[in-house]
């Protein structure tokens, strides 16, 4: 059976607020959740950045049964990775075992920040790798000292360290990320239904593994004001990863989203309240390989009205269905 996950998306909405909605995507029934780690969000409308960190701490507090994971930290420009590692222990001890790791190597959008410019894709993906070693290095206990071609660890050790360590998923966008994926990582993590990229991390080393997509979704009894608020605020989803990772700011997104009409977001997005539309969103990601599904609920102030029809009606029947 395929799990549906729900995600906390820290760009649209408040820590409290977050916290109180995975409370209630626990009590609907969802399988897991995820959170995005954020600086920025994509544009100006969604309004919000919280630190994710301190957001998974008091979630860790707040829930008891649902897990809890990142979708996706970047361990190689405003976090080291020896740091993401201390971090990821400790949600592990504070969950008691509900966290799950998810990386990726970063968007400009929320990097730029601590001013170490941004390199060509192909040298931050020589960077995640390394991140990623080390990360594994020191969930394995002892002292880790190092001096890679990115990064140095020096006498670094993680005191509290949980029996099992956080299972690592890394996100996944074409060969090179796949492969990098399939020899490191225990799950992949996308944000298409490309089957591609499920084949492409199994071919690796990642067979019998897990996939994790991620799907976003605007409910609302009123499917004009669904579209509405899904162009307001997700009309940047259809740029596209090698363009979402490059632009520096919300401005940017704004300027190249500038052309996108309702209309084409609502062909890519199921808006409104046909439960059918919703399964069928789903239906390529299941086809492609993907055993996990997270959906992202647009718009903030919806999600506890989205949650209680998640509650009645979608998750039977994705379940249903799935």
């Amino acid at each position: 059976m395929v799990k549906i996950g729900y995600t906390m998306m820290t760009e649209q909405r408040a820590p409290r607020d977050l916290v109180c909605d995975v409370v209630r995507a626990e009590r609907a029934g969802f399988d897991f959740s995820v959170v995005s780690d954020h600086y920025f969000p994509w544009l100006d409308e969604q309004g919000h950045a919280p630190y994710a960190w301190a957001v998974l701490g008091a979630a860790a507090q707040a829930t008891s049964r649902i897990p809890l994971m990142t979708y996706v930290t970047c361990p190689t420009f405003r976090y080291h990775p020896a740091v993401v590692a201390q971090k990821a222990a400790t949600l592990q001890l504070l969950s008691e075992g509900r966290f799950r790791l998810g990386l990726g190597s970063g968007e400009n959008l929320n990097e730029h920040v601590v001013g170490r410019g941004w390199p060509a894709a192909s040298v931050r993906l020589e960077m995640f790798a390394e991140a990623v070693e080390i990360i594994r290095a020191l969930f394995e206990g002892g002292y880790v000292t190092r001096h890679g071609k990115h990064f140095d660890v020096v006498g670094a050790r993680l005191w509290d360290l949980p029996d099992q360590p956080p299972p690592i998923g890394m996100a996944v966008s074409g060969p090179v990320s796949c492969a990098l994926a399939g020899r490191l990582a225990d799950l992949a993590i996308a944000v298409e239904p490309d089957p591609g990229l499920v084949s492409g991390f199994a071919e690796h080393g990642g067979a019998g593994k897990p996939a994790v997509g991620q799907l976003p979704v605007c409910w609302d009894r009123d499917r004009d004001a669904a579209v509405r608020r899904a162009h307001e605020q997700f009309r940047w989803f259809g740029g596209g990863w090698k363009v979402n990772a490059e632009l520096p700011g919300t401005a940017g997104f704004a300027a190249a989203s500038r052309f996108v009409r309702p209309e084409d977001v609502a062909e890519a997005i199921p808006c409104g309240d046909r439960v059918e539309d919703f399964v069928e969103a789903v239906r390529p990601f299941v086809d492609a390989g993907f055993g996990e599904v997270a959906l992202v609920q647009v718009g903030g102030d919806s999600q506890p009205a989205f949650l209680d029809w998640a509650e009645e009606t979608l998750l039977p029947a994705l379940r249903k269905a799935f």
